[in-house]
């Protein structure tokens, strides 16, 4: 895979989203061997942007590791900030499963009762509501009913 070229703001966006995160993976002595490739591609799919810990000592050993990582992986090579690289592939599509035109299923639904006395605790209730069914504010379950509109605004 080829890496992804990035311009100048979109590298500059991406280091500040960057900048809070966490270092994901670890890269030691042996280098990019395939277990630390299988890691890091696994957190690029799941995260999108990463962050890496070389723990090298020669800064060019660490840039030929980003740039080498970047193109295995199909990645944009974003930092190299000392023993840290930043590395970003977009996320891939997530796979939705249709619902053919079913209705909402049952759910179950915590209701929370506080009582007048704030020493004592709420009192919690799970229910379950079908999909036809609504919660109100005072914690009722009802069925819900169909949207009422007047003649006058049928006839319009």
């Amino acid at each position: 895979m080829a890496a992804i070229i990035l311009s100048a703001e979109q590298r500059k966006a991406l280091r500040a989203s960057a900048h809070h995160l966490d270092p994901v993976v670890m890269i030691g002595s042996d280098g990019l061997s395939p277990s630390v490739q299988r890691e890091l591609d696994s957190a690029l799919r799941a995260h999108g942007l990463v962050k890496v810990r070389v723990l090298s000592e020669s800064r060019e050993q660490r840039q030929a590791l980003l740039i080498d990582a970047a193109d295995r992986l199909g990645a944009a090579a974003v930092q190299h900030i000392g023993k840290l690289l930043v590395l970003w592939r977009p996320l891939p599509p997530k796979a939705t499963a249709s619902r053919d035109g079913r209705l909402p299923g049952p759910r179950t639904v915590r209701l929370v009762k506080f009582s007048r006395n704030p020493a004592q605790r709420p009192t919690i209730r799970k229910v379950q509501v079908l999909g036809n069914q609504r919660v109100t504010a005072g914690g009722l379950v009802k069925r819900a009913k169909r949207r009422t509109s007047s003649l006058k605004k049928k006839a319009v």
